[in-house]
C-alpha cells in the first residue's frame, strides 16, 4: 500500500509544482495593481491627476490607431459598448465595455487596471484575457500613451451594457488554457528603438507592431494560434472568414515590395491608389484607422514596412495547363461582366477600377481573395480622401462559370497562377 501512497504523493507534488511554476510565469515581471497583490482596487477610483486637452487629443488619436472601435462596437451598437463577436478557430470572443460605467464597463477600474490589461493581457479581477485582444502586441505600448489612451476613454458616454461570456470550446475556455498558451507565445515586453534604424522608422515600428498590431492578421499563425514574425512572408487565413490576410513583405502576395512609399500611404489614407483597392476586412481598417493618422504616422510606418526583408522571388514555374473549355468560357464572361469597368487589357481607371492586369488579387498562391471578390462584390471604404468610392457588385453565376472566370483573369496578360476548380468557388461561398 506504501508505493501506491508514495506513487500518488508524487504525482500531486508534481502536479503542485507545475501549477507554481505557471502561475510565476503569468505574473513575472509583473507590479502588482495598488500594491494589493494584483487583487482589484476595492471601493471608489484612487483620485487621479486631470487629464489635459493634450492628453485627451492624444487618447483620442491613439484610439484611432489601435482602431478600437472596430472590435468593440457591435453592428448597431453604442460606440466602444461592445458586444461584438471576434472569430477565432477556438470559437468566438465577445468584445468587452470600454465605456465608463461603473457596472459593465470601465467605469470600476483605473489607469493601474488599465495598464495591467494591455501590457500583461489580465483584466482587473486577475482573470487571463485572450489574446484576440491583441495584448502581445498593446504589450508594446509605452505607459504614457496607455495613460493618454485612458484618459480619453473616461470621456465616453457610459453605457450600460453587460458583456457577453465568450463562446469557446473546452478546454480553450478555461484559464488553464489560457496560462499554457501565455507561457508558449507570450512574454510581456516593451518598445525598445533601434538605434541602427533612423527616428522615423523606429516610430513605424512602433506604430506597426504595437497599437496598430498589424501582425495580428497580416502574420502566419501555428495551429495553436502563436503569430509568427510580421516579415515571415506567411499571411493568414481568416478564421470563418472567405479571406487571406496577405504577407505584407511578398510581392507575389501583394506586399509593399515593388511599391513606392507614396502609393502606400495614399492606399492606406483613402483606401485606393493607382494599382489597388482595399475592401473586405482591410476596408474596415482604413476606415476606422489609417485615414485618421497623419501623413508622418503613415510615412512612418510606410518607411517600416518597407525596410523588412522581403520575400525571395519565387521560381517560376513551368507553364500551367488549362481546360481550353473553361478558358474559352472564362473568356467570354469576363467580356460580358468584366471589361466596360477594369479595360478589355484589364488596365481599369486609375482612382476608380482598379487594374487586374498584373494585380496580386489575381495571381496569388491562394484565389480566396479573387474569388470572394468576384462572388459577394468589392467594396472599398469612404474616407476623407474618396468620399464617393465605386464598388463592384458581387456575380451570381453558376459555380463552373466563376471558376471559368477566375481561371482565365489567372492565365490573362501574362499571368500563369494554377486555374480555379467550382469546388474552390463552393468552398468560398
Amino acid at each position: 500500500m506504501r508505493r501506491p501512497v508514495r506513487w500518488l504523493a508524487g504525482v500531486l507534488a508534481g502536479l503542485g509544482a507545475l501549477l507554481a511554476l505557471l502561475l510565476w510565469l503569468q505574473l513575472r515581471d509583473e507590479a502588482p495593481s495598488n500594491g494589493q497583490n494584483g487583487s482589484p482596487t476595492p471601493g471608489p477610483i484612487a483620485a487621479m491627476p486631470a487629464s489635459t486637452a493634450e492628453q485627451l487629443a492624444r487618447g483620442a488619436y491613439l484610439a484611432r490607431a489601435g482602431n478600437c472601435a472596430a472590435c468593440h462596437t457591435a453592428r448597431g451598437g453604442a460606440p466602444y459598448a461592445g458586444g461584438r463577436a471576434i472569430d477565432t478557430p477556438f470559437g468566438a470572443v465577445f468584445a468587452g465595455n470600454l465605456t465608463p460605467d461603473a457596472a459593465t464597463g470601465l467605469g470600476a477600474w483605473n489607469a493601474d487596471d488599465f495598464w495591467r490589461a494591455l501590457h500583461h493581457g489580465r483584466s482587473r479581477d486577475g482573470r487571463l484575457l485572450t489574446p484576440a485582444f491583441p495584448y502581445p502586441n498593446f504589450t508594446l505600448v509605452t505607459r504614457d500613451d496607455a495613460d493618454a489612451l485612458w484618459a480619453w476613454l473616461r470621456t465616453l458616454p457610459p453605457v450600460a451594457q453587460p458583456n457577453r461570456p465568450h463562446a469557446l470550446r473546452w478546454p480553450f475556455n478555461t484559464q488553464m488554457a489560457q496560462a499554457l498558451w501565455r507561457t508558449l507565445y507570450f512574454r510581456p515586453g516593451s518598445f525598445e528603438p533601434d538605434p541602427a534604424l533612423s527616428a522615423t522608422v523606429n516610430r513605424g515600428a512602433y506604430l506597426v507592431n504595437g497599437l496598430g498590431h498589424c501582425g495580428a492578421c497580416h502574420a502566419s499563425r501555428n495551429p495553436l494560434g502563436g503569430s509568427g514574425a510580421l516579415d515571415d512572408a506567411g499571411g493568414s487565413a481568416l478564421p470563418n472568414q472567405p479571406w487571406i490576410a496577405p504577407s505584407l513583405t511578398d510581392a507575389a502576395a501583394g506586399g509593399v515590395p515593388g511599391r513606392s512609399a507614396d502609393e502606400l500611404v495614399r492606399l492606406l489614407k483613402t483606401g485606393v491608389s493607382a494599382r489597388a483597392t482595399v475592401m473586405g476586412p482591410m476596408a474596415e481598417v482604413v476606415a476606422g484607422s489609417t485615414q485618421h493618422l497623419s501623413e508622418p504616422d503613415l510615412h512612418a510606418m510606410v518607411a517600416y514596412l518597407l525596410q523588412l526583408p522581403h520575400a525571395p522571388a519565387p521560381t517560376p514555374p513551368a507553364r500551367t495547363q488549362r481546360p481550353p473549355e473553361a478558358m474559352a468560357r472564362g473568356e467570354q464572361l469576363y467580356a460580358d461582366h468584366c471589361a466596360d469597368c477594369h479595360g478589355a487589357q484589364g488596365q481599369g481607371a486609375p482612382g476608380i477600377y482598379p487594374p487586374l492586369a498584373g494585380n496580386p488579387t489575381v495571381t496569388m498562391a491562394d484565389a480566396r481573395n479573387l474569388v470572394r471578390a468576384i462572388t459577394r462584390g468589392g467594396f472599398p471604404p469612404a474616407t476623407a480622401g474618396n468620399p464617393r468610392p465605386y464598388g463592384m457588385p458581387g456575380f451570381d453565376l453558376p459555380h463552373a462559370d466563376l471558376a471559368a472566370l477566375a481561371t482565365w483573369l489567372r492565365a490573362a496578360w501574362g499571368h500563369d497562377a494554377t486555374p480555379v476548380m467550382p469546388v474552390d468557388v463552393l468552398l468560398v461561398r
